[in-house]
């Protein structure tokens, strides 16, 4: 029989818009708190039609036809969590809207043979720059921790018979009533089973090709994905030696669905486990699901967190091991969201360059600031500044000359 186009509509609550389309669909059972809920898009919300046609660098073995969206390569896979062949994803462009929402519907035209399937993710940014995590469609949906004002949405393709075409894509966006969030005060830590990733020429799930001496990690699930070459969800990782900030830009080990950081209450898999326990770890020590990961495959080791050989060595692992992790776009600390620029930036317990290095950014990052200080003042490349900021995430300070605006002193950020 002809494979048909169909379109698919999922009116969702804006944190919960990933849509798994095929002949079989797996969502997350529905809790009570998703009930209460509204996911009706008002009749004044915004609408717009994605463009497919704009492949570019933080997209993954897809490219654009007259006839849609394709995988490029059918037998492509990504370097961690030995993922399916016909591996692709596009990241659309943020669309910036002209009032606060907080629910959007997906309206998806896809033609998809047997055994194929295509995802729809959709991620806020508030005023501040910070996101929301990537999350998926469920029959009832959840609503953001908060109001945004920009929309992103990322499409994922799995499709080894090279058939699948993704004609398009609409979404609509509105503002429903304020959801009761539980966001802690600090970003949430656990201490997590770490192995070394290596796989060096591999590609990760977001598009980067693995060097040797590289500095990312790999988590379980792609709700904390972040694009190519940026650190907008991050992890602060301490090993034996040091401390290290770290982007996440892989899916694994073991799971793709264990979003292990998260409360029960919006775990996308294994809600029965605590938060911070990685299902890997549960089926290892304890036997859970019988011993095996998400896919079936029997655990051989409770990792819940992959280091690329950069940051594996760095903060001091000659083995694989246990460290302490920080998952930074988690809480709700209070302060000001900035990017940084550099590689191997220290963060200093004092506002000095002689003060015990508490932590490192191994590259470009978002870093939540509470307050500045007038501290030593250091030049670097050309840039000569005397002002500090205080990180509450790290315990420490960073130069000012780090943070990525135009501005010496920073803007809205008071005096510590």
């Amino acid at each position: 029989m002809r494979d048909r186009w169909q379109r698919h509509r999922w009116p969702v609550g804006l944190v919960s818009a990933l849509a798994c389309l095929g002949p079989a669909v797996a969502t997350s059972p529905a809790t009570a708190a998703d009930a209460r809920v509204s996911t009706r898009v008002a009749p004044d919300g915004i609408s717009w039609t994605e463009d497919l046609s704009r492949v570019g660098s933080d997209d993954v073995n897809v490219r654009h036809s007259p006839g849609g969206l394709r995988v490029l390569d059918r037998e492509f896979r990504t370097a961690s969590a030995d993922s399916d062949r016909g591996y692709g994803a596009q990241v659309l462009a943020p669309r910036t809207l002209d009032r606060p929402v907080n629910r959007v519907r997906a309206e998806l035209t896809a033609r998809l043979p047997a055994g194929a399937r295509v995802t729809v993710e959709v991620r806020g940014r508030s005023a501040d720059g910070s996101w929301t995590e990537w999350r998926e469609v469920a029959a009832t949906a959840m609503a953001l921790p908060r109001t945004v004002s920009t929309v992103q949405a990322r499409l994922t393709l799995t499709d080894a018979s090279g058939l699948a075409r993704v004609g398009g894509l609409r979404l609509t966006a509105d503002r429903g009533p304020e959801p009761r969030t539980g966001v802690g005060a600090a970003a949430f830590s656990a201490r997590v089973f770490a192995t070394r990733e290596g796989l060096v020429g591999g590609t990760t799930a977001n598009g980067h090709v693995i060097q040797p001496n590289d500095h990312f990690v790999a988590l379980p699930s792609r709700r904390g994905l972040s694009p190519n070459g940026s650190g907008q969800y991050s992890v602060q990782v301490c090993g034996p030696a040091r401390c290290e900030t770290a982007p996440v830009w892989d899916v694994g080990p073991w799971n793709t669905r264990d979003d292990h950081w998260n409360p029960s209450s919006v775990r996308e898999s294994f809600q029965d486990l605590p938060q911070g326990k990685p299902e890997a770890q549960a089926a290892y020590e304890n036997g859970y699901n019988g011993g095996l990961d998400g896919s079936g495959r029997r655990v051989l080791n409770p990792a819940g967190i992959d280091l690329a050989d950069g940051t594996f060595a760095n903060i001091g692992l000659t083995d694989n091991g246990w460290v302490t992790v920080t998952y930074l776009w988690t809480g709700g600390q209070p302060g000001t969201s900035f990017p940084t620029w550099g590689t191997d930036v220290r963060i200093r317990q004092q506002a000095t360059t002689t003060s015990v290095e508490v932590a490192r950014l191994a590259g470009p990052t978002r870093v939540n600031v509470r307050c500045q200080v007038h501290g030593q003042r250091i030049t670097v490349d050309g840039i000569t500044n005397d002002g500090w900021s205080y990180l509450p995430d790290y315990g420490g300070y960073v130069s000012n000359i780090f943070i990525d605006v135009a501005e010496a002193w920073l803007p809205g950020v008071p005096t510590c």
